[in-house]
């Protein structure tokens, strides 16, 4: 008997063979596969889990099993639409101009408008026909953008905490995924002067999000100023994922990338329309920035993605082209709701750092479940009150406990990187009444510990 590589070439009976090959049986002309794990490719069978899916999956069976769940889990808009722009979007539904194949990078609407935005809100001038590409959500530009830049072996930087698709992209690409602090007393932003050089020598791309998913944290020019010095002098891209635009708490105004003088020599933006104008399932968003760079970019993106949908993009240039006070009026009922949050569950004993926009509020899991197992920075093992088990420091160990005893749905820290352990996401996407109500339960269910 002989193995078979996919190949063709051929190997004996020895040691040397590698794993995936003894998967495979030589019959003849032809290797047969013992079961079709076989066919996977390494690269896909590496890829970390999504955690999105797995918390949606926590969720589900709670909810199945006959639990009353508050799911605060999730990043999914609960309002509707402005009218205006679901109009939008019907009549574009009726328009025979729009049921051909959109234009490979966009309809030349759609980039006006994005144009005109980067304008009227944030001073920055971009052409429409080669500084723009539209995507089916800031997702695909994620990915794309990754896929553009990044060979096997070449090296992806992140803020930790970080959003959990710039890993697995970088996974996907064959990259290496390195990730430099957020510093809680620089309001978790990064001090990237204090990053040590070999790491930007290294870097092919950095990637930034501000306002942040997970924290809240909000960019100040001074770290976009930094973020661009370095690229000149070290030759890397800087890639800031503002899908959060515009979603900024009292003063604070969320800054684009592209307004620091000398970006658009090195970077990029991504863009969204779904927490702006609470679309997330109609899947619009886009790409600015470098012309040279987001060339490559379209290539991959004509080759590998879907093309965003006319419809969505006809909605989304009337979105864009509007006057911004639907996505002003929802940053303040978000800054409400992360009032209630911050209030409710710090005195129920999850403190919350302080927030300056976006979705989340981000919360320390209560001292009970922190630091006190961890020497040497192994995890232990230690018993709660009712004599279960559970694991030191371990936000996954928390959020499956509350999700049981208090019927909350929270994502672990854990999930956004090593420095989010002993963090919980929380998320602002539930009417007051359920924020209140799901803060009163988590205090109960810590209390009766």
């Amino acid at each position: 008997m002989r193995f078979v590589v996919r190949s063709g070439q051929r190997f004996g009976d020895d040691g040397g063979v590698p794993k995936p090959v003894r998967r495979w049986l030589d019959t003849g002309e032809a290797g047969i596969p013992m079961s079709n794990a076989a066919l996977i490719s390494q690269r896909a069978a590496g890829l970390p889990g999504n955690p999105f899916a797995e918390a949606d999956a926590r969720a589900a069976a709670a909810i199945a099993a006959g639990e009353d769940v508050i799911d605060l889990s999730k990043g999914n808009p609960d309002g509707q639409p402005p009218a205006f722009v679901q109009d939008a979007l019907a009549h574009a539904a009726h328009d025979p101009s729009l049921f051909r194949y959109p234009s490979f990078d966009g309809l030349p609407e759609y980039l006006n408008a994005i144009a005109g935005w980067y304008e009227s809100k944030h001073g920055v001038s971009v052409d429409p026909a080669t500084q723009l590409l539209a995507t089916s959500g800031s997702s695909v530009g994620i990915a794309t953008v990754i896929q553009a830049l990044i060979d096997p072996g070449e090296t992806v930087v992140a803020v930790n905490p970080y959003y959990p698709q710039y890993e697995g992209s970088t996974a996907v690409a064959g990259g290496r995924f390195e990730t430099i602090p957020a510093n809680p007393a620089r309001g978790l932003l990064p001090d990237l002067d204090a990053v040590d050089p070999a790491v930007w020598e290294r870097a092919k791309l950095l990637i930034l999000n501000y306002p942040n998913n997970p924290t809240g944290a909000v960019a100040a020019p001074e770290l976009y100023e930094t973020a661009v010095r370095l690229a000149q002098q070290y030759g890397f891209i800087v890639l800031n994922d503002f899908a959060y635009a515009g979603l900024e708490f009292g003063s604070t105004r969320s800054l684009s990338l592209l307004e620091t003088p000398g970006a658009l020599d090195v970077a990029l933006e991504l863009g969204s329309l779904s927490k702006m104008y609470m679309v997330a399932g109609w899947r619009g968003g886009f790409v600015a920035g470098n012309a040279e760079v987001l060339a490559e970019v379209k290539a991959v993106h004509r080759q590998t993605a879907v093309l965003a949908s006319s419809v969505i993009q006809q909605a989304g240039a009337v979105a864009l082209e509007s006057d911004q006070s639907t996505v002003a009026a929802l940053a303040v009922q978000y800054q409400h709701r992360f009032e209630v949050v911050r209030d409710g569950f710090t005195q129920a004993g999850l403190p919350v750092s302080e927030a300056q926009g976006g979705l989340f509020a981000w919360a320390k899991v209560p001292e009970r479940w922190g630091s006190a197992g961890v020497h040497d920075g192994t995890v232990s093992e230690v018993r709660v009150a009712d004599g279960s088990a559970d694991l030191a420091n371990n936000s996954s160990a928390f959020v499956d406990w509350l999700l049981k005893t208090a019927g909350v749905a929270l994502m672990p820290g854990s999930c956004f990187g090593k420095a989010g352990e002993g963090w919980v996401r929380i998320s602002l996407l539930k009417h007051t009444a359920e924020l209140f109500q799901a803060a009163a339960r988590v205090s109960r269910a810590l209390q009766d510990k």
